[in-house]
């Protein structure tokens, strides 16, 4: 059952989660640098390192004041400073220490473990991710209000269209009803090759255009250095408009997806439309905790091939190979729905699922959602109509 706590009972509750894997791994501590995992671990953001030993609270070295007052705050110059600072306090130096293997960078990453000279060092990364996949009731509360607010601004969208409007001039108004409505303005990405701005809005053949991020559905991109979203299309009738703009309206972020219309779209428009809504349809009737995320994936390809539109879904020219992804402080959280995950659903884990299509000279259709899985099924978070909303 998941029970909503105050923040700084929410964060003890995490501390034990990362510590119970810790000690599975016999690690004494994990030292994180990365804004992600700093927030998840403290609350609040700062540049320095959080601390966090196998047993007891964690301690929190911070190189720059975060404006803060926190008992758990020591202020340092350089990270050589923590070992003398530790020892201080009675903690010995553990043996085995995790660091962030996938975000630190090298230097930094070299440099703590020359710091703290371990004996052996484990990837914080992989380990932080996991345990961040199951979301605490705080946590769900976050996304609720990011759900909420996400819907509410979705309402807004069909006022910023105008006749003659580009896909970017219509992705920027769309952006200030978000700004208003108390987005924080840009969302956080797991991995490289992940630039984008608040969300993505593809327009007719735009849609198609690859894009060597990895996101579900590419675009041209407004400019060579960012490949990917809106690319200037002018909106005309009989073109799709797919808007895909992040809920980042608190730290945990929700996905939710729409496709809108100038004028009518063509009949297999439209059927692909409701063969979206139907994948989306099946994968939640049978998602409950245990059940397998690449069997999710593969259901919802088997019916896109049944229903002849294998050619077109999640792309066309470059055809992405999942269907959903975890949500929380990041966009791309575990686990990922695809035909080689060895990942199962569970209590408290959020994930969004976004069956898509794409059809040359028409644009993208589908939906996507962002669903919490419960004790015996899933909630869907995002509520907003489904069906494709016409323009103007």
């Amino acid at each position: 059952m998941l029970i909503t706590l105050s923040l700084n009972q929410d964060l003890q509750f995490r501390w034990k989660k990362v510590q119970e894997k810790m000690s599975e791994l016999n690690a004494g501590a994990c030292i994180v640098a990365s804004t992600v995992n700093i927030y998840y671990l403290a609350g609040f953001v700062f540049t320095g390192y959080a601390y966090l030993p196998v047993a007891g609270d964690p301690i929190f070295f911070v190189r720059k004041s975060a404006g803060i007052n926190d008992p758990k705050i020591i202020y340092i110059r350089k990270p050589e400073d923590i070992p003398a600072l530790l020892k201080l306090r009675g903690i010995e130096i553990p043996k085995h220490i995790l660091l962030e293997g996938d975000q630190l960078t090298y230097n930094e990453y070299v440099r703590l473990q020359a710091v703290f000279n371990p004996g052996k060092t484990s990837n914080a990364t992989s380990l932080l991710r996991q345990v961040r996949s199951i979301k605490t009731g705080w946590e769900i509360e976050q996304l609720r209000i990011s759900a909420r607010k996400h819907a509410e601004v979705y309402a807004q969208i069909k006022a910023c269209y105008s006749p003659g409007i580009s896909d970017l001039d219509f992705q920027a108004k769309i952006e200030y009803e978000m700004r208003t409505s108390g987005s924080i303005g840009v969302f956080r990405s797991f991995g490289g090759n992940m630039d984008i701005h608040m969300g993505s809005v593809l327009v007719g053949e735009n849609a198609e255009a690859p894009s060597p991020f990895d996101y579900a559905l590419g675009g041209e991109g407004a400019n060579l250095s960012v490949p990917v979203g809106a690319n200037g299309t002018i909106l005309k009738p009989g073109m799709a408009v797919m808007v895909d703009m992040v809920g980042n309206y608190t730290a945990y972020l929700t996905d939710m997806t729409r496709t809108f219309s100038v004028g009518k779209l063509p009949d297999i428009a439209c059927k692909a439309h409701q063969l979206s809504i139907d994948i989306q349809d099946a994968i939640v009737e049978k998602s409950k905790p245990g059940v397998s995320c690449a069997e999710l994936y593969k259901l919802s390809l088997q019916m896109a091939e049944d229903a002849g539109f294998e050619k077109y879904f999640m792309g066309t020219k470059q055809q992405a190979k999942f269907v959903g992804h975890g949500v929380g402080i990041e966009i791309n959280e575990l686990p990922v729905l695809t035909e080689r995950s060895k990942e199962l659903l569970d209590t408290g884990i959020v994930f969004a699922l976004e069956p898509k299509f794409v059809l040359p000279g028409i644009g993208a259709v589908g939906i996507e959602n962002t669903f919490l899985v419960t004790n015996d099924s899933v909630e869907k978070l995002t509520l907003f109509e489904e069906n494709i909303i016409e323009l103007g």
